[in-house]
């Protein structure tokens, strides 16, 4: 098994390759594979056991050398090598992978309360108000972001608010309110975080999204299924919305099987994946090498694409 990661960060291409092996008689996986090269120079290399650095990467640290040293089979090298300084290739690399958003939120299962800081959402996004806290204690300019979004899918929406309700506890807090005259006089309603229906649950995550990209992006984000509880008049603002925010910086990926959804993006960034089963491997192929007439939604509903 075989990955490779290929982006651009700061102007300069990041290239990143790990391959995996299972012999026979072994229990588990192990690395037969490594690299990380910056601009076409690698800055280590691993075959088997041994790691090797590029000679002029620096002095040794920590009584390992330049040269190389040995390393578990089983184990990954990359979040073991130590970085020299904020500019090392190895932390800007290891930032960019800390920063990746892979989402699929479960919106029933998210809460408003929090204990703490972060800002490394999970898969179903159950820590929202954690990232919400942290992001905003990363850039507190992040909120306007988050506010501009917000109220133009929401337009009665007020503020969000996070109030302290304990000794390390606090939780979301969204007010509502109707009409357009002073906040004093306006009739108003605030609802508990939990208690949002899981369409606004899921534009909160999108808000998030958009002001991460911004705030420490550039972030590639992985959504499964993004259109999942949004009314069909919906969907397409939604990820327009998401496709715009990205075009300046960072990389938004979505699976989807939503007719709207799908006629958002064009062929040359639509990939057909289809499996026959659970046994046999995924394949990919671009949307623009796949033979089908008329209108591509039609096509798949008909079944006219081949798999």
């Amino acid at each position: 098994m075989r990955f490779e990661i290929d982006v651009e960060l700061n102007g300069v291409l990041h290239e990143y390759v790990i391959a995996f092996e299972l012999e026979e008689g072994l229990k588990e996986v192990r690395v037969r594979e490594e690299m990380l090269a910056v601009g076409g120079s690698p800055i280590y290399a691993r075959a088997q056991s041994q790691v090797e650095f590029a000679q002029n990467r620096g002095a040794p640290t920590n009584g390992v050398t330049v040269e190389g040293f040995s390393i578990d089979w089983h184990l990954v090298a990359l979040p073991i090598l130590q970085e020299e300084s904020r500019k090392d290739p190895l932390f800007i690399f290891k930032q960019w992978l800390a920063s990746m958003l892979i989402l699929g939120p479960i919106p029933s299962l998210i809460s408003g309360d929090s204990n703490q800081e972060t800002l490394q959402p999970d898969v179903p996004v159950t820590n929202f108000a954690a990232w919400f806290s942290g992001l905003l204690a990363h850039a507190p300019s992040a909120y306007s972001k988050i506010d501009a979004y917000l109220k133009q899918v929401m337009p009665d929406l007020v503020d969000i608010k996070n109030p302290v309700v304990g000794k390390d506890s606090r939780s979301l807090v969204v007010q509502f309110a109707a009409g357009r005259g002073s906040p004093l006089t306006q009739e108003s309603l605030s609802v508990p975080f939990e208690d949002l229906s899981d369409g606004e649950k899921c534009f909160m995550i999108c808000a998030l999204v958009l002001a991460a990209n911004a705030a420490y992006g550039p972030v590639l984000c992985f959504w499964d299924e993004p259109d999942n509880h949004l009314a069909m008049s919906e969907v397409g603002h939604f990820v327009l919305a998401l496709r715009k925010a990205f075009q300046d910086g960072g990389q938004f990926i979505a699976t989807s099987h939503n007719p709207e959804a799908i006629r958002r993006f064009s062929e040359e960034n639509t990939l057909l994946l289809h499996r026959k089963s659970h046994l046999e491997p995924t394949t990919v192929r671009k949307l623009s090498d796949v033979q089908f007439s008329g209108d591509l939604v039609g096509a798949l509903i008909r079944g006219d694409i081949e798999p």
